[in-house]
């Protein structure tokens, strides 16, 4: 068995592994990189700016990007999540559509009509702030709270199609901060996500919550989580109606070491039922950020954020593909390889569809940054 590298990919199994190309979108830089099942890089997008949070693919092969403003530009530039600049770019990283918004925080999704999903930061006012509870006391922002607004809007045009702001339906009294944050943010919106029935589903990391509104009227039509999860993030649904989320672990409510996990829960009986945890499970812990996303084949794939770390499990757990990120950049005033998220895309995806996937226009990077599997049982 040959010995593993540091970086690039660390182990595959190719008979249980998915396979395809995954998508990497280093922080601290402003490239965006498909790789190959063995880690070889064949396409690039470079950006005007650094990246934000992350990046994904649409259907037509196009990026959808989220770039971060300059801190010293940005208005709240203590805050997580700084963004600001979101872009649509085409193949060869020539811009479609763009909007920007200084408030932006943490996630966006460009939608099937065109239109952009933003997550933004709004000021909580000041008769709601003062009824909502938990947090380390005295850790307002200037003595003022944030939370998030959810807003459909049309890039070309920057008309607003629709709003749908926090602190106009959670209930400060039932929604308390952990009392290991500040009280500068009391909601921390980290995913937004539109269902298939044109429902939104999203992720307010400081309350433990994973919430679907109804898009029509507005309503929290499903909430779970507090006393389940800690600090989560990245909820999608799934065929069968459950929804596949992150459980990061900080601040996890026990004696134990910290660890995170990847669950599946059932939203008509609140069960949890798929669990993906490490053994010992503190060997699998972001505390901030990362993802997870169910392949065609009934494998997961997982960003592990803090550690660049991305793999694929199958249902039983099993570990079928592992990578690392080689690139380190400066982020958050550490020289680190984190990775917000990642994402997993089949041979049949329709955006690769008369593309050129080749190792070899990348010939310099491969050498030193590429890698071919090493532990192929």
């Amino acid at each position: 068995m040959a010995e593993k590298r540091k970086h690039g990919v660390t182990f595959w199994k190719e008979s249980k592994s998915y396979g395809g190309y995954t998508l990497i979108p280093p922080a601290g830089t402003n490239d965006v990189w498909l790789i190959d099942i063995e880690g070889q890089f064949v396409h690039r997008w470079s950006m005007p700016c650094l990246v934000g949070e992350y990046a994904y693919m649409l259907k037509s092969g196009n990026l959808f990007y989220q770039g971060m403003r300059p801190l010293e530009k940005s208005p709240l530039p203590d805050f997580g999540g700084v963004g600001g600049h979101l872009m649509e770019v085409d193949w060869d990283c020539n811009l479609v559509a763009k909007y920007d918004d200084p408030y932006h925080t943490h996630d966006a999704q460009r939608m099937d009509n065109g239109n952009f999903m933003i997550v933004t930061y709004e000021k909580v006012p000041a008769d709601i702030a003062s009824k909502v509870k938990g947090g380390i006391p005295n850790t307002e922002r200037n003595g003022e709270i944030w939370a998030n607004n959810l807003y459909e809007v049309d890039p070309l045009s920057s008309k607003v199609e629709w709003e749908w702001k926090a602190h106009e339906h959670l209930d400060p009294g039932e929604n308390p901060i952990c009392h290991l944050e500040h009280r500068s943010e009391w909601t921390h919106c980290n995913t937004v996500k539109i269902l298939p029935d044109g429902n939104v589903i999203t992720c307010f990391r400081n309350i433990n919550k994973i919430v679907i509104i109804n898009k029509g009227t507005g309503e929290i039509t499903w909430q779970w989580g507090p006393g389940e999860i800690f600090h989560p993030h990245d909820p999608t649904m799934l065929d069968n109606g459950n929804i596949l989320l992150l459980d990061n672990g900080a601040h996890r409510d026990n004696d134990g070491p910290s660890y995170s996990r990847v669950i599946e829960v059932n939203p008509k009986t609140d069960k949890i039922e798929w669990e993906y945890r490490d053994d010992p499970a503190y060997r699998f812990y972001t505390g901030v950020a990362g993802g997870c996303q169910r392949l065609p084949n009934g494998n997961t794939f997982i960003t592990e954020s803090c550690l660049g770390r991305l793999f694929e499990v199958t249902v039983d757990g099993e570990i079928v593909w592992e990578y690392v990120n080689p690139f380190y950049a400066l982020f958050q005033d550490q020289n680190q390889n984190f990775v917000y998220r990642a994402f997993r895309y089949g041979y049949d995806h329709s955006g690769f569809k008369g593309r050129e996937l080749d190792p070899d226009n990348y010939k310099r990077i491969n050498e030193l940054y590429g890698s071919n599997a090493l532990d192929i049982p």
